[in-house]
């Protein structure tokens, strides 16, 4: 199989980050599960049409990209280069269900897809066509390392696979289709392997100080996030109270997957209502649902969960490549009954976050960032050694939001279902939430360590019992 040669490209900071994480039982990868409705009339062989056809063009980078020094997992040297041995058959497979195949029965393959390792001797990614849904329904689930793409990138890329056309036939692969050019040199690898390293230090240090006028942002939003109390939450969001749980525990190699989704309108109703963003009517819904669901096991915390999430701070227009993520910290209100409280609760804390990222350069993001994750260190440890750390937690669990595509797609005249995130749990973190938006809807993606938490689908559920007491409430 062909691919299209490109210049070694060294890994930046927070990409090495994913590569050094990579352990036995937290596996660095994300993916995406979409199912498809084919169009009509679709033949028999009508998937195996769409792999013969994306075999017959050349697989682009970044997905013909591999470490050259695979082995050498803390190496500060990582680079990607040219698979020239590019084996086509190993990346797209085709699996099945018995059919017809139900979403559980899906959510049960993606569950065991998930919990398998990428292999770094190769490009870290899989296509897995799904076939055998009811009502002839197919899936694909994408599995790509996080060292290689952001879900910033990956929506990018995304975007151009797919068509606002159901006639049009002539899409290609998500691998078949060139990044856009770039401009910046400071994607090429340095030859001299002392320059490189020292740059790789540069960018630590650039990382952790960003400038003087990083480090000043970096102090006062430190002060303000763990020093300033104002409340139960913090002046931005009680970082410093978020409490242990049973999600802050060590985990197994095994996940399980759920999914959810939710009318984008019924979001937006009870956003206009409350003076909220449809982030926050997310957080408050994902909040109510885990207060009932760890209400259920008996393990539902006195003070509320905190939860991690990430933000782009790529300038707008970028096309993406690599990773270029900040964090910011959010109450879920776990600890509260009333569905409206909750709700005006969150909004106080992620305004408050947001002004103080809004102050600040995107250095200074990423290196306040990689200072709210840094007591997370010994939380893994903790999880790992069954020792808990000298301070509290720092939060509980990610919550991600990706902005998706508003228009319904179609891929060669496929119509696109869904796109539900499948993101990543570690020691310390037994689960990961992760929101997408999609044409009228908004969907979710649950991903939970299958021995630390049962029946993550009943998460699901009850997420949506509490969008219909919050919409209830707000409508009162």
């Amino acid at each position: 199989m062909r691919s299209v040669s490109a210049d070694t490209v060294r890994l930046g900071l927070q990409d090495l980050m994913f590569i050094y994480g990579e352990t036995s039982s937290s596996k660095m990868h994300v993916a995406g599960l979409m199912p498809f409705t084919p169009p009509a009339g679709a033949s028999p062989d009508f998937l195996r049409g769409l792999i013969d056809d994306a075999r017959s063009h050349e697989v682009v980078a970044p997905w013909n990209r591999k470490l050259a020094n695979p082995r050498l997992q803390f190496s500060p040297l990582h680079s990607w280069v040219t698979d020239e041995d590019f084996d086509f058959d190993y990346h797209v497979r085709r699996s099945a269900l018995a059919s017809p195949g139900d979403e559980r029965e899906l959510g049960i393959l993606v569950s065991r897809l998930h919990s398998n390792h990428l292999d770094l001797t190769r490009p870290p990614w899989e296509l897995h066509l799904i076939e055998g849904l009811e009502d002839g329904r197919f899936a694909l689930y994408l599995k790509i390392h996080h060292a290689l793409v952001d879900g910033y990138t990956a929506m990018r890329m995304l975007g151009r696979s797919l068509s606002p056309d159901p006639k049009a036939r002539d899409a290609r692969m998500i691998f078949n289709i060139p990044m856009p050019s770039r401009t910046k040199p400071e994607g090429r690898a340095p030859t001299n392997p002392l320059a490189a390293a020292l740059r790789t230090v540069g960018g630590i240090g650039s990382a952790v100080t960003g400038g003087v006028s990083a480090a000043v942002d970096l102090t006062a939003a430190l002060v303000n996030t763990q020093f300033r109390r104002d409340g139960d939450y913090g002046n931005i969001s009680g970082s410093a109270s978020a409490p242990h749980s049973i999600l802050n525990a060590r985990i197994s190699r095994n996940r399980r997957f759920a999914t959810q989704q939710y009318d984008f309108d019924r979001l937006r109703k009870i956003s206009a209502r409350e003076g909220a963003t449809i982030n926050d009517v997310a957080l408050a819904v994902i909040g109510g649902g885990l207060r009932t669901f760890l209400s259920e096991l008996d393990e539902l915390p006195d003070r509320s969960l905190i939860a991690l999430m990430p933000v782009n701070v790529r300038p707008k227009g970028d096309e993406g490549g690599g990773n270029s993520v900040g964090a910011m910290l959010a109450p879920l209100g776990t600890d509260i009954e009333d569905p409206l409280e909750r709700l005006s609760v969150i909004t106080t804390a992620t305004s408050a976050s947001k002004a103080q990222l809004q102050s600040m350069s995107p250095t200074a993001i990423i290196a306040y960032s990689a200072a709210l994750l840094a007591p997370a260190g010994g939380q893994i440890a903790g999880a790992v050694t069954g020792i808990n750390p000298p301070w509290p937690h720092t939060f509980n669990l990610v919550v991600s939001n990706v902005p998706g595509p508003r228009e319904r797609l179609y891929f060669n005249g496929s119509r696109l279902e869904a796109t539900y995130p499948v993101s990543i749990p570690i020691h310390g973190m037994a689960l990961n939430i992760t929101l997408q938006s999609y044409a009228d809807t908004v969907n979710l993606g649950f991903v939970g360590c299958r021995d630390r938490l049962p029946s993550l689908q009943r998460l699901a559920v009850f997420t949506g019992e509490a969008l219909t007491e919050l919409e209830t409430a707000s409508e009162a």
